[in-house]
């Protein structure tokens, strides 16, 4: 196993909190000490913690709830800001508009040659499913739409995949003036799944030897080797600090993957081998996986500001039950090494649930009407005004597979790693110099996302944040804020956590504190009502 270049979050935080102003003593609330009222780093706490939490169950009387709200279903939500509106693209040629990322309306739904956000994917003179082909069925399938606006080609260009196996898959692209269509097909992109029989229907001689194709990507039967190769689907475009274009993707299979694009055109720059950095001519490098572990729908986000590259995966199944999640990790190049906050990533032959830093998974919070379920198949955008989004699409605990498209905003903490806020946006904008200690202190419906990839729903339990910085109830531990600024630094016996404090509202509208943090791979909730 590799060691990265991960960053250690502080451990063995032993600091109280105190407010903010001349002579203030620790305890005292924002209303009572000094002048700003706000948190401050103190010497020591002055209690001493209780060796044993107890566990305080949550009382959700009087606290209403509300459903999602999206009022669309969209797969595999890919969300881009196109002329002033934000548009979600997803599997089976779906696609949504909006105009505040918490209700949509649908622009796209389905095969149906009719759907106004492409020409017609059943024109035989295409040949679009010609080598993916059906499901044996007669039904067909396209996964994970991405479009990108290539300001070199002048054009909106759409990067997809037919697949008719978790095996047999190719990636395409097509072209539109408009974000809403109609996108134009152009071609085939990259093979995968195909067999000594039919490897003849693919490009893939024109970048490898007959000989290195049969040695490399193939079985002694001739099969296509899916623990070390991809399926190639889930394409996610992006452009890297320098200009560069690139395109991730993959999924279960023998891992994901990475290629350079050629910005004049959009298709794909094919490297040199090299096998000593995982580069492989015809599929590019491997960034991480094999084996046919549970790592799915890539997408790379550059953020400016923490100058690092992240990289988000979605993990388990895609159904309610599957146990499917969103991960990071993150690089300081578009090519890596993507490591998660131990420095690792997961490779074959390795339980991958132990890697990748676990922002989202199967949760309930006060005022959900229904506990989230499945929440992967994710992107990310940074808006004009510099916040930081992430939308994935989510199930519910209700016994069917409907899924809508929640978006959530991300904050960074101290040490560059993203945290999720609790709740989908409502315009929230996050404190650049902090909290007053009375907003902060007081009791927390409390989450901790766990690393587990199953279909257990991580259900509340309620701790305290006291005034003199230590933490009762559930937990055991203390808390820090870092003075003026809203960033929240938590420990308990054994972990310490990183992350951000965020006024709010809940699924309702009701005004609530919350806090987000991360550590040890882990994320921590937390929702303050008053």
């Amino acid at each position: 196993m590799k060691k990265g270049i991960g960053v250690s979050l502080c451990i063995g935080l032993s600091l109280c909190l105190s407010a903010c102003g001349g002579g203030a003593s620790t305890g005292e609330t924002g209303t009572d000490a000094g002048q700003s009222g706000q948190a401050q780093v103190t010497a020591e706490p002055t209690a001493t913690p209780k060796p044993e939490p107890v566990v305080i169950a949550p009382n959700y009387d009087g606290i209403e709830t509300a459903s999602n709200g999206a009022k669309v279903s969209v797969h595999d939500p890919s969300i881009k800001v196109f002329d002033g509106k934000y548009y979600i693209y997803g599997s089976h040629m779906t696609g949504a508009v909006s105009e505040d990322m918490q209700t949509w309306t649908n622009i796209a739904n389905g095969y149906r040659s009719d759907n106004p956000l492409f020409t017609d994917l059943f024109a035989e003179d295409l040949g679009i499913f010609d080598y993916a082909g059906d499901y044996g069925d007669g039904t067909y399938a396209v996964w994970a739409e991405d479009v990108i606006y290539n300001e070199a080609m002048g054009k909106y260009v759409m990067y997809f995949c037919t697949s008719s196996t978790y095996i047999k898959s190719d990636l395409c692209y097509a072209t539109s003036d408009s974000p809403e269509g109609p996108f134009t097909w152009q071609g085939n992109l990259l093979y995968s799944g195909f067999t000594d029989e039919d490897i003849d229907q693919t490009d893939v001689y024109d970048y490898v030897t007959p000989e290195y194709a049969a040695e490399t990507y193939l079985k002694l039967n001739g099969e296509y080797n899916n623990q070390d190769w991809p399926n190639c689907i889930d394409p996610a475009p992006f452009y890297d600090a320098e200009g560069r274009l690139w395109m991730v993707y993959g999924s279960w299979s023998g891992g994901i993957f990475l290629l350079e694009l050629d910005p004049e055109t959009g298709l794909i720059i094919h490297p040199q081998a090299d096998p000593d950095n995982n580069v492989d001519p015809y599929f590019g490098k491997r960034l991480m996986g094999g084996g046919h572990m549970s790592i799915e729908g890539p997408y790379i986000q550059y953020d400016p500001e923490t100058k690092y590259y992240y990289l988000y995966v979605s993990y388990g199944g895609l159904q309610r039950t599957g146990g499917y999640q969103v991960r990071v990790f993150r690089s300081e190049t578009p090519d890596g090494e993507y490591v998660d906050m131990s420095g690792l990533y997961p490779v074959k032959g390795y339980n991958h649930a132990y890697y990748g830093l676990k922002l989202s998974g199967n949760y309930y919070l006060p005022s959900l009407k229904f506990a989230y379920m499945a929440t992967g198949g994710m992107s990310t955008f940074i808006d004009t005004d510099g916040k930081r989004y992430m939308c994935h699409h989510s199930r519910f605990e209700k016994n069917n597979e409907y899924h809508e498209p929640t978006v959530k905003q991300i904050f960074m903490n101290e040490e560059g790693w993203p945290v999720l806020a609790p709740y989908s946006t409502k315009g929230e904008t996050i404190s650049d110099t902090g909290y007053e200690l009375s907003q902060l202190t007081g009791d927390y419906y409390f989450i901790n996302q766990g690393m587990e990839i199953n279909a257990d729903i991580a259900q509340p339990v309620m701790i305290t944040l006291n005034g003199d910085g230590t933490v009762s109830g559930s937990l055991i531990g203390t808390w820090t804020v870092t003075e003026g600024t809203p960033y929240v630094h938590i420990s308990d016996q054994k972990k310490s956590y990183s992350g951000v404090f965020c006024a709010m509202k809940d699924q309702t509208g009701v005004d609530v504190m919350t806090f987000s943090a991360v550590g040890m791979n882990e994320s921590i909730w937390g929702v303050k009502y008053e």
